[in-house]
């Protein structure tokens, strides 16, 4: 088991406001995985409507801080936790919630076009998936020039001049699954590499990843192009699969492919014959993964995506610039048949599967 698994959930479950929450308990003393940028947070007990109190303040008063997160794909169900997490961030902090806008296409140009109107906004920071390796360079220095510190979340450049990436290595991520996907077929069986763009600097790097574990197993491989637009994807793989017969296992980097790779599994009735996996954790995903269409999914975590860069703006505008944004790997964790059950026991803002503010019991003990 790795130790990004999740242990069982407690059976203890308890759902209560955020604003009771904040009121009652504050906020965490500190957050590790801001690499200790949070120790200011200290336990106040205030609500966000307080949080300029000057008589039991959380930060110092501050100006009301508005961010821009640029997407590539806007209405994608993976962002939606992404979508929560900026917007809880920005209730605990007291500034208004960021925008979300971009593409919903993986539109390039559509995204810098976003990113532009930001700066011309005089925005106090932009936090943007940076799909290509070249497009997003001249939006980003003219930010930075103007002041306006960037972050890039879910997919990265190192090329780019951003101040830090919050996400997942998606190159390790892919040698990981691929290095799972090699222990469950024979040598020289025909791979189905299912990719919703191919060449998006956020899903690329998954393939390319995988790739070498595969070739140095002597696997074959196949691209199979699903398109950008969920409902497509499911016709993609069905289509793809019809004329690949031989094929031996299916291998998705996106939520919207590993949905039509288990429909397509489910289907045809290949459950036992033909392997498949996901990526990320949207609901039908995990229901693949728990009616055994997929062997597994990955969580990377999207929440983490919209919370962290929140944080990391917010604390570099009321530093001055001293608390620098810093790197945020947001994990891989692999959601198999063991411990898929606890990502399908309640709904949260977490995973994208609920609405409500939600609190509950730790796990009693945690794998490792």
């Amino acid at each position: 088991m790795s130790k990004f698994e999740p242990d069982e959930v407690d059976p203890k479950q308890y759902e209560v406001s955020r604003r009771r929450f904040l009121r009652n308990a504050g906020v965490a003393a500190s957050v590790p995985l801001l690499g200790g940028m949070m120790e200011v947070l200290t336990e106040r007990g205030a609500a966000a409507s307080t949080f300029h109190d000057e008589s039991n303040p959380l930060f110092a008063k501050h100006p009301s801080y508005k961010f821009t997160f640029v997407n590539h794909v806007t209405t994608n169900s993976f962002f939606t936790p992404t979508q929560y997490g900026m917007a809880d961030a920005a209730t605990i902090l007291g500034i208004p919630k960021p925008l979300w806008t971009g593409s919903t296409t993986s539109s390039v140009s559509q995204m810098v076009t976003a990113f532009d109107q930001a700066i011309a906004a005089g925005v106090n920071g932009i936090a943007s998936s940076l799909i290509d390796p070249v497009a997003f360079n001249r939006p980003t220095d003219n930010a930075l020039s103007k002041g306006i510190p960037v972050i890039s979340y879910n997919a990265d450049e190192p090329g780019n001049n951003r101040l830090a990436y919050v996400g997942q290595n998606n190159v390790t991520a892919g040698a990981a699954a691929a290095a799972r996907i090699v222990k469950l077929v024979k040598k020289g069986a025909l791979v189905g590499m299912v990719i919703a763009t191919p060449g998006s600097g956020n899903i690329q790097p998954r393939i390319n990843g995988a790739l070498p574990v595969f070739k140095k197993a002597g696997l074959d491989t196949a691209v199979v192009d699903g398109g950008a637009l969920e409902p497509g994807e499911i016709t993609a793989v069905e289509a793809w699969y019809t004329g690949h017969k031989d094929v031996k296992f299916l291998y998705s980097v996106d939520d919207g492919d590993a949905v039509a790779v288990a429909d397509t599994i489910k289907k045809y009735n290949l459950k036992g014959k033909v392997g498949g996996s996901g990526w990320d954790v949207e609901v039908p995903v995990l229901q693949g993964v728990k009616s055994g269409e997929l062997d597994f999914t990955i969580d990377q975590q999207s929440y983490l995506q919209g919370f962290v860069p929140t944080i990391q703006l917010f604390l570099y505008a009321i530093s001055g610039g001293l608390m620098k944004p810093c790197n945020t790997d947001t994990g891989l964790g692999f959601v198999t048949s063991a411990n898929v059950a606890p990502y399908l026991a309640h709904a949260t803002r977490f995973e994208g599967s609920g609405v409500a503010e939600t609190s509950y019991v730790p796990p009693s003990a945690i794998a490792y």
